[in-house]
């Protein structure tokens, strides 16, 4: 048995050949903690390790449940969180939303942030990790929460950010901060999703309308209500969503409104303030 037979059972499945590469190398680090530095050295990998992988990679194949689940992490900006069926699995595209924010931290000198939908609570450990704001989380779901207080704590960013259980603004008293960030529940209902995706919890996913701008029209209007003169708010959207999203913020009264695109060059994250 060898790597190249692990990644073919993968790519038979019908995992891309570098997606599988990727997938297995993670495994490879996870159940062996084999290394980079291992692999400069020679160290031959441990067949009982090995075989396990091959197990797991087996589970990956015959079932679809994403890497992160099966290995229990998932990597955001440099660290690494704690995922399983009841948060969001982070990706990417939210990092550009995280840069975004800390862009805003750094040049108007913010200190507060509410975080919206905070799920892993991979956003406010990165903001945490990279400014001195106090940072507020708030999730519906107390299973999202917990994941999130153990990350903070892993990250030991946990001193700097409140986790609160509310819908939306509902658990905050007149609280008001300089940042509102969300990436919000923005699948349309009833659209259809590749099978990994399935696995990931629908009230992260979802909406329940039929154009993914149900959070966006609760957040949006009341946002006000809760941000600072000269604020900042800033989404993760759909890749179709970016013109109604910003006809949201204009209708509310933002200004400087800016919708950005990802690497795919697709709509992605969309940011105002509040003059």
């Amino acid at each position: 048995m060898n790597i190249q037979e692990i990644v073919a059972i993968l790519v038979n499945s019908g995992i891309e050949p570098n997606e599988a590469k990727i997938e297995v190398k993670m495994m490879i680090e996870h159940y062996c903690n084999y290394t980079a530095l291992d692999v400069i050295r020679g160290v031959k990998l441990d067949y009982e390790k090995l075989k396990q992988v091959k197990e797991k990679a087996q589970l990956r194949a015959r079932t679809k449940l994403p890497i992160q689940y099966i290995i229990g992490f998932a990597d955001f900006m440099g660290s690494k969180y704690i995922v399983n069926e009841n948060v969001l699995i982070p990706r990417g595209d939210t990092e550009h939303l995280v840069l975004r924010v800390l862009d805003a931290i750094r040049s108007n000198g913010y200190k507060s942030v509410l975080d919206i939908g905070t799920g892993s609570g991979c956003i406010p450990c990165s903001i945490a990790q990279r400014s001195d704001c106090d940072i507020t989380s708030v999730d519906i779901s107390n299973r999202a929460l917990e994941i999130a207080q153990e990350n903070a704590k892993r990250l030991e960013v946990d001193k700097k950010i409140r986790f609160l259980k509310s819908d939306v603004f509902k658990g905050l008293n007149g609280e008001k901060f300089d940042v509102i960030v969300s990436n919000p529940p923005y699948i349309p209902k009833d659209t259809e999703v590749q099978k990994e995706v399935t696995f990931e919890p629908k009230l992260a996913l979802f909406t329940e309308d039929y154009d993914g701008l149900e959070f966006y029209k609760r957040i949006i209007p009341d946002a006000k209500n809760y941000l600072n003169k000269n604020g900042f708010i800033g989404f993760e959207i759909g890749y179709n969503q970016g013109n109604a999203v910003y006809e949201l913020l204009e209708e509310a009264n933002f200004k400087n409104i800016m919708i950005e695109k990802d690497m795919a060059g697709l709509d992605r994250v969309v940011y105002a303030q509040f003059i």
